[in-house]
């Protein structure tokens, strides 16, 4: 009899709109005190804290976006409103859930890297550097605002494919003017995360640009030459050339020395007197990797003694000049001491029994009275020319025979 029909009342929409929005406050609130709190207690039963991050990442966009889609609820549900004001509110309402949706995901991405940063840069080895992940962070918290600003504009219906094509263009037009800058990036990004080399390495460039590295950036690596010098070498060039790392695989580095003695040696006494001079140094010498042991072989039949090589190994490059120092000067001691020569280079030149400088002078029309005189007067008349040797035998021609005045021709040996 008294019922109510409160449909017919102007005030049943606001009030709904109403309580629906401090629903949502209540739940932003729930959420904000008591839903994270329980479970940042949930997430430090793990051993990794990432967990933690990520949440404190997403705790206030997530909080904000309780209240906006209650606000967004309490608008279109209860009330009527004209199209226009929909339209408006489906914007509104809608760009401000992308722009929580950006924060959120940007701080997400921050989070986890600076994690990342804190407890497993360098652990995981050489694959990513320190140097390259805050750049990452950067990067990915420029591309994730410039993506969702694209979609906000084109949620408040403003053509963004001008906007598209201009950047595109403008794009190309900056890759090309900073072609040079941005192929050492690229090249430095290659750089730091192959592993190749890192700051002390001693490395050599095939263009003969050798030192130790101080530094790798974007731009350039520095390497510390013999003279003390720096020496700066942009990536692009530094990825594109042949590099020799000598710490690289390991820090050890082999000893190869060579060297040759005399055909009239015992070869068999060379080779023990070279293995004791091998395990000496490999007892005496801390550097020395005794492990690795000492190993020999004849190489080849020189032109002037049978060539043979020892092999060692030093603990690092420093020690490899030490070592090779001290094998070289016991090896030359010993083999002085067992009367083994290490021959200058020599030639022997074998003639038969019947050639002789007088049979040559006759090949040549001339005694030996005519080319003493010839030789006076060619000495006082004019300057010499160019000797020329005739030898009875093609066979035996070799070596220098203008080492001997008796080896002339016409002119004689002073012309």
């Amino acid at each position: 009899m008294f019922g109510l029909r409160l449909v017919d009342h102007a005030w049943v929409g606001p009030a709904t709109a109403g309580a629906i929005f401090i629903v949502f406050l209540l739940l932003a609130l729930i959420t904000h005190k008591a839903l994270f709190p329980l479970s940042l207690r949930l997430a430090n039963r793990v051993p990794t804290d990432l967990d933690s991050k990520l949440i404190n990442a997403i705790h206030w966009p997530v909080t904000f976006g309780v209240v906006v889609l209650g606000g967004y609820l309490a608008l279109r549900l209860p009330l009527e409103l004209g199209t226009a004001f929909q339209d408006a509110a489906d914007k509104g309402f809608g760009t401000a859930g992308v722009a929580l949706g950006i924060v959120a995901a940007a701080a997400v991405v921050s989070n986890g890297l600076d994690w990342y940063l804190e407890n497993l840069a360098g652990k995981a080895g050489p694959g990513i550097d320190t140097r390259i992940l805050p750049l990452l962070r950067r990067t990915g918290a420029v591309v994730i605002y410039g993506l969702g600003g694209l979609l906000i504009l084109d949620l408040l219906s403003i053509n963004i494919s001008p906007l598209i094509a201009g950047l595109g263009l403008g794009g190309l037009a900056v890759a090309l003017a900073l072609q040079p800058t941005l192929a050492n990036l690229f090249a430095g990004s290659y750089v730091m995360t192959e592993g190749v080399i890192a700051p002390g390495d001693y490395i050599e460039l095939a263009n003969d640009i050798s030192g130790y590295v101080v530094g790798v950036s974007w731009r350039s690596t520095r390497l510390r030459t013999w003279s003390n010098n720096l020496v700066v070498v942009p990536n692009s060039t530094f990825a594109e050339t042949i590099i020799t790392n000598y710490q690289r695989p390991v820090p050890a580095v082999n000893v190869y020395l060579t060297c040759g003695v005399s055909y009239d040696s015992d070869l068999f006494v060379v080779e023990r007197v070279c293995r004791e001079v091998m395990d000496e140094l490999l007892d005496t010498e801390p550097n020395a990797v005794k492990e690795y042991g000492g190993w020999f072989g004849f190489d080849s039949f020189g032109d002037s003694n049978v060539n043979f090589w020892l092999f060692v190994q030093a603990r690092d490059r420093l020690a490899s000049f030490e070592i090779q120092s001290a094998l070289m000067k016991n090896l030359h001691q010993r083999l002085r001491q067992e009367g083994i020569v290490i021959n200058y280079p020599v030639r022997t030149l074998q003639f038969p029994d019947e050639f002789n400088p007088e049979t040559v002078l006759r090949q040549n029309g001339l005694s030996q009275s005519a080319r003493s005189g010839q030789r006076n007067r060619r000495r006082r008349v004019r300057p010499a020319r160019p000797v020329t040797h005739i030898f009875p035998n093609p066979d035996i021609q070799g070596g220098d025979a203008g080492d001997s005045p008796d080896f002339a021709g016409p002119d004689g040996p002073g012309a």
